[in-house]
């Protein structure tokens, strides 16, 4: 039983910093809009991203307060996310593996209709 318990403790710490090894050669990018800009609630927003999905990546999720995922397979491009309501929006892209799971890799930006 103490066996059991010290291999899972061992497995619990290691496996803490798997993701982050994996997801260091994973990243994202959103150049625009950029953190904090401000739009109209007329204004349709596109997001301008760039991914590199690394050993474990396979296709990148958008996310708009953290709503169901918009996926993306071009690691490079623009994605309009349409007019949004007033108040703060967070929007995050995250690089994911086959079974959509996050492999660590993600960018996010807070942006405010008025």
């Amino acid at each position: 039983m103490v066996r059991l318990f010290y291999a899972f403790l061992a497995l619990l710490i290691l496996g803490s910093h798997v993701p982050a090894a994996l997801a260091a050669d994973a990243s994202v990018t959103i150049s625009s809009p950029q953190n904090g800009a401000k739009f109209s609630p007329r204004t349709e927003v596109d997001v301008v991203y760039e991914a590199t999905l690394g050993s474990n990546g396979n296709h990148v999720h958008l996310y708009v307060d953290g709503d169901e995922p918009v996926v993306l397979h071009a690691m490079k491009g623009s994605h309009s996310v349409g007019k949004l309501t007033v108040g703060l929006h967070k929007i995050c892209i995250n690089v994911v593996n086959k079974a959509h799971a996050p492999v660590g890799a993600q960018a996010c930006v807070n942006v405010t209709v008025e």
